[in-house]
């Protein structure tokens, strides 16, 4: 007898061993027509999956994210088999899911087109409706090679001849179609109803640009129509929000070759930086930090303790000077642990909280890089806490609050907190790394906050809290982090004299709460569509006059709204006052101000807030008491 029990704490008990599929029908047959695969003591499998002793199951439908999942990769094995059914002559490779959908890569004799596209996704269509069941079936790992090459398909046979002699592996069938996949599929491609091809792309053979240059098809899939639906308008919404896009159409600033990964400032994008570096420098003020600069450059020796230069040697600068190897610095860490280490600590200076807006470089691949979302040059709101095991809690509940705010404060009200746990590859002893982890549980259930845990997604030398912000679009970006560091400063030599006058090696706490100004900024253009509010905008106000004769009161109230601490651009050019406004309205100015003779003989302003909204006549006093409140509450 074989017990199958359920997610509801229900038990069904079988004669004989017994499928997934089996089991599904069992309940009833609206599952059994709904059930994408299963989920057998915590390993997604497929429906035909068969269940030879007791275990927990549930059944995997479009509902879960890991029936999503399934219906993703499944589709991804679909428009392989249409392309070998338009194009016999071109390779399969690999097509893994990814966010919102998959990607395919192909070696083919000629470049895919657009029309190649429609084509290939109105023969997915025609093969989804035949319903031809998924089969999988297991062989010999030389076995596989030898079919693969038999139907030309080298790429498949060289992924298999890099898996150990003594496996097997498994393949999966739909019609014509054979791929050499792990699974789990839908049990019949009529299951893949939703569907669309976005894009193509090149990609390297495995990634390594010595290799051939692939066809990558990227397609997107889902359970129901409207949620592909709502999904292809939120791209739409993001393409026009795009930062780079907005980055030259406001003026911000520029990317170009010379160098590449990168930014050039313009003064309206240097504005923005200077107003979100200076509130985060009241952050540290606010919460006993102590500001530092460590230098650019750092010998090699100092790296190869750290262990940079074994585990992160391609990705760092490197230069030379009088026979010595030096690296542009990657990350600011070992810099203040140098700067802890310049005195003589005792546990009375503990906590130690450093921070430094510290510039980094380092070599991303150039196919990586993407607007001021992936850049080689960066400068991040970075701090390191020096503590004792005993404080980590407390200073990782402060650390909590601040973020918080600071996320509010931006406009970022839907944050996900997320607690990644010990990874295969670490170092430490596991009591240390017991400790670590509920320190950082203990100091989220101190906040109220729910929390979602990532095993083993950890650093290899200690477990991190991650905030994931949500912008107008529901897209999801990972900015701030702390993380426990019992490693670092042992090799650095970092002590503190302790209670007993014994010499201990303190902990340190890595944290970060918008991480990349750069990244930061490009985040922030997209949430709010270049419309940054008031306490951020490069131009807070512009002044118009309507024409000559109100020049010189216009002047003034610009000048007095200037002693005021606003960013106000004074615009006397002599143009229809129409097109003026017109004008910056399209730039996303938060006020402007229209004088004409009624206003300058009242010694009153026509103001006008962004989006075209009439705020009617007020005095100019009126007025900045307004915007006071506005950059006070940041709202």
């Amino acid at each position: 007898m074989i017990t199958v029990r359920l997610p509801d704490g229900s038990q069904r008990e079988f004669d004989a061993p017994v499928t997934v599929a089996q089991v599904a029908a069992n309940i009833g047959t609206g599952l059994a027509k709904a059930a994408l695969a299963g989920k057998v003591n915590g390993d997604v499998v497929d429906t035909s999956y068969l269940i030879d002793k007791d275990s927990d199951l549930a059944i995997i439908t479009d509902k879960d994210a890991e029936g999503i999942d399934v219906i993703r990769h499944s589709t991804a094995h679909l428009l392989a088999y249409a392309v070998k059914e338009l194009f016999p002559d071109a390779q399969v490779t690999i097509g893994p899911v990814i966010d919102n959908g998959f990607y395919y890569d192909f070696s083919y004799k000629r470049p895919f087109t657009p029309e190649d596209l429609v084509a290939i996704e109105k023969k997915m269509t025609e093969l989804a409706k035949k319903d031809e069941p998924v089969t999988r079936k297991v062989m010999p790992r030389d076995e596989a090679v030898a079919y693969f090459k038999s139907i030309g398909e080298a790429y498949k046979a060289e992924i298999i001849e890099s898996i150990p002699a003594d496996q097997e592996v498994s393949l999966y069938t739909e019609g014509k179609f054979t791929d050499l996949c792990r699974g789990p599929h839908v049990p019949s491609t009529g299951k893949l109803k939703v569907f669309k091809l976005m894009k193509l792309a090149g990609a390297y053979w495995r990634g390594d640009s010595k290799n051939e240059m692939l066809q990558r098809i990227y397609g997107t899939a889902w359970a129901k129509k409207e949620e592909q639906e709502a999904y292809l308008h939120m791209l739409e919404e993001a393409e026009k929000r795009d930062h780079r896009k907005l980055g030259k159409q406001l003026d911000f600033f520029h990317f170009q070759e010379e160098a590449p990964g990168l930014i050039f400032w313009h003064p309206k994008g240097w504005s923005i930086w200077q107003q979100v570096e200076q509130y985060m420098r009241k952050v540290y003020q606010d919460n006993d930090y102590q500001e530092v600069k460590a230098p650019q450059i750092l010998d090699r020796g100092l790296w190869e303790k750290t262990g940079h230069w074994d585990n992160y040697r391609e990705n760092m600068f490197v230069t030379e000077s009088e026979n010595r190897s030096y690296a542009l610095k990657p990350m600011n860490c070992p810099g203040h642990v140098q700067i802890y280490n310049s005195d003589m600590r005792s546990y009375r200076d503990l906590p130690l909280r450093y921070g430094e807006f510290g510039q980094c470089h380092r070599n991303e691949p150039s196919g990586a890089l993407h607007g001021m979302m992936r850049v080689r040059g960066f400068t991040q709101d970075d701090g390191h806490i020096f503590c004792t095991e005993e404080q980590i809690a407390e200073e990782v509940t402060a650390f909590h609050a601040q973020a918080m705010a600071v996320y509010a404060a931006f406009g970022f009200e839907n944050i996900d907190v997320k607690l990644a746990l010990r990874p295969d590859s670490r170092i430490g002893t596991e009591e240390s790394w017991d400790i670590a982890e509920e320190s950082l549980r203990s100091a989220l259930r101190a906040c109220g906050v729910a929390w979602t845990e990532l095993p083993g997604e950890g650093a290899f030398y200690g477990p991190k809290i991650e905030y994931h912000l949500k912008d107008s679009l529901g897209r999801a970006w990972q900015v701030g982090t702390v993380q426990i560091d019992p490693s670092m400063p042992g090799r650095l030599g970092a002590e503190y004299v302790a209670v007993d006058n014994s010499r201990k090696t303190p902990i340190m706490l890595h944290r970060a709460i918008v991480g990349s100004l750069e990244r930061f900024i490009g985040i922030l253009i997209e949430h709010y569509a270049g419309a940054l509010p008031l306490w951020l905008a490069p131009v807070q106000i512009a002044v118009l006059n309507i024409s000559d004769a109100q020049a010189e009161y216009a002047q003034a109230v610009a000048q007095n709204l200037k002693k005021q601490g606003f960013r106000v651009h004074l615009d006397l050019r002599n143009e229809k006052i129409t097109y003026k406004i017109r004008e910056h309205s399209v730039q996303k100015l938060p006020y402007i101000i229209v004088i004409g003779d009624k206003e300058r003989d009242a010694g009153t302003v026509a103001v006008r807030a962004r989006g075209n909204v009439d705020l009617g006549v007020m005095p100019v006093d009126l007025l900045v008491e307004r915007l006071k409140n506005e950059m006070d509450t940041k709202a």
